[in-house]
C-alpha cells in the first residue's frame, strides 16, 4: 500500500482546482466527444472531471478516487457547476470494482506517481476500457523539473520531497516511465507526449511560489517528514522562506515537464 504524500490540506486541495482539461489533458483531448463514456481515474477535488464532463455530455461519466474526501469534494464541485452527469465512487484502482469494456475513455492525472503498483494501475483501467477505447495517463516528472535562480532551499525540497514519495511506495519521476509501464500492463498500441507547466509570470510565480511556502508547512507532506525524521520543523521553515524568496524574484523560473500516455485498448 501506498500512502498519498500530498495529503488533503486545503493548501494542497485549492492548488488543484486551477487544473482544468486544456491546462492539464490537452493530450487527449481529441479522444472525447459528446456521448462517449469516460472513466476519471484519482478525480481530486473535481476541477478537471467538471471539465472533462462537459465535453462529452450527455456521454456518462463515472470518477473514483481512493480517498473518501476527496470524492465529497468532487461532488460539491460538480453540484456547484451544475454538472450532473458525473457519477461519485470510492475505488482503488488496482481493484476497480467496474466491468469490464465499460468506457470509451479512462483518464488518470498525476495518479500512477502515487499507486504501489502502476503496472496493474494501468492493466485495471485496460480491463475497463472498451476495445478501441483510449487509457490516457499524465505523471510529472520530479527529477527533470528545474528552476532559476537555483537556491539551494528548492535544492533541500527536491530532496526532501523525492525521499518522503518514495518512502510512501510512490515513483516521483512516473513522466518517463509511462510507455515502459503501459506495455508491461499489455498495452501494445502507446503513444507518448511531452507537455509542461511553466511558472515564470510575474502571477503564476507568486501563486506556485505561494502555494508551495505554505504546503510545506501545512500539508502532510511536510507533517510525514518531521514525524519519520526526515527533516526538523526549522528544515520546513527554511524551505518555505525560500519559495517565497524565489516567488518574489523577478527572473524566477519553474518548469515541471509531465510525461503523458495515449492507449489503444
Amino acid at each position: 500500500m501506498t500512502r498519498y504524500t500530498h495529503g488533503h490540506h486545503p493548501a494542497v486541495t485549492d492548488s488543484y482546482r486551477r487544473r482544468d482539461a486544456e491546462n492539464s489533458a490537452a493530450y487527449a483531448l481529441d479522444r472525447l466527444a459528446p456521448g462517449r463514456s469516460l472513466l476519471d481515474v484519482g478525480c481530486g477535488p473535481g476541477s478537471i472531471t467538471v471539465d472533462l464532463a462537459r465535453r462529452v455530455a450527455p456521454g456518462p461519466v463515472t470518477a473514483v478516487d481512493s480517498s473518501p474526501e476527496a470524492v465529497d469534494l468532487a461532488r460539491a464541485t460538480a453540484a456547484a457547476a451544475g454538472v450532473e452527469n458525473i457519477g461519485f465512487r470510492v475505488a482503488d484502482v488496482h481493484r476497480l470494482d467496474l466491468p469490464d469494456d465499460s468506457f470509451d475513455v479512462v483518464h488518470a492525472h498525476q495518479v500512477l506517481q502515487h499507486v504501489a503498483d502502476p503496472v496493474r494501475a494501468l492493466a485495471e483501467m485496460r480491463r475497463v476500457a472498451r476495445p478501441g477505447g483510449t487509457v490516457a495517463a499524465r505523471d510529472a516528472d520530479y527529477s527533470g523539473m528545474y528552476w532559476y535562480p537555483r537556491l539551494p532551499e528548492l535544492d533541500s525540497w527536491m530532496d526532501l520531497y523525492q525521499r518522503v514519495a518514495r518512502g510512501n511506495g510512490g515513483e516521483p519521476d512516473a513522466g518517463r516511465r509511462l510507455a515502459a509501464w503501459a506495455r508491461e500492463a499489455g498495452f501494445t498500441d502507446v503513444t507518448y507526449v511531452a507537455e509542461v507547466w511553466s511558472h515564470s509570470d510575474p502571477d503564476s510565480r507568486a501563486w506556485w511560489g505561494g502555494m508551495w511556502a505554505r504546503r510545506i508547512l501545512e500539508s502532510d507532506l511536510g507533517r510525514q517528514a518531521v514525524a519519520e525524521g526526515d527533516a526538523t520543523r526549522e528544515e520546513l521553515e527554511r524551505i518555505s522562506r525560500g519559495w517565497t524568496a524565489w516567488s518574489r524574484d523577478p527572473d524566477g523560473v519553474f518548469v515541471v515537464p509531465h510525461g503523458a500516455i495515449l492507449c489503444r485498448a
